[in-house]
């Protein structure tokens, strides 16, 4: 994981309509950034629910919550319509994000060496900067955990 007390990488990368955002047009405004592996799986999907419907807390707090995934943006909207997320989702099909952030790693399994994603969360302060991060996640209550 990034350090805290570093600058957040800057990014720019397509939400769930293909509209290009940009990391330090949230200046002004925490931003809870979470990585996580695949739309509509088990784990992903407790995880973005927690955020969901921990999003009273986080608008008090004034943070904002964006997801970032390799997922294309048809399958971001598909994710959101089925479980009426209310926050963003960031397709980096590429993994350039997800390199700078630390969350795309070798893993292993069964013996098998492979590239992929680790779910983890930073977040980051109204000035750009790394105040809190979470490498080990419990999917059902992050976004409990995160807004505390």
């Amino acid at each position: 994981m990034l350090d805290i007390n570093t600058k957040a990488p800057e990014f720019t990368l397509p939400d769930q309509n293909g509209e290009l955002v940009s990391l330090s047009s949230f200046l002004g405004k925490k931003v809870v950034l979470y990585f996580y592996p695949k739309d509509n799986t088990s784990g992903c999907t407790k995880e973005a629910c927690s955020f969901r419907d921990a999003k009273p807390d986080f608008d008090n707090l004034n943070a904002i919550v964006i997801g970032v995934s390799k997922d294309s943006a048809k399958a971001h909207r598909s994710f959101i319509e089925k479980q009426s997320l209310n926050f963003m989702l960031l397709t980096d099909e590429n993994a350039e994000v997800l390199e700078k952030y630390e969350a795309w790693v070798e893993k292993s399994m069964y013996g098998k060496k492979y590239m992929g994603i680790i779910r983890c969360t930073y977040v980051i302060d109204e000035n750009g900067m790394i105040i809190k991060t979470y490498p080990k996640v419990s999917v059902s209550t992050h976004g409990q955990d995160v807004k505390n």
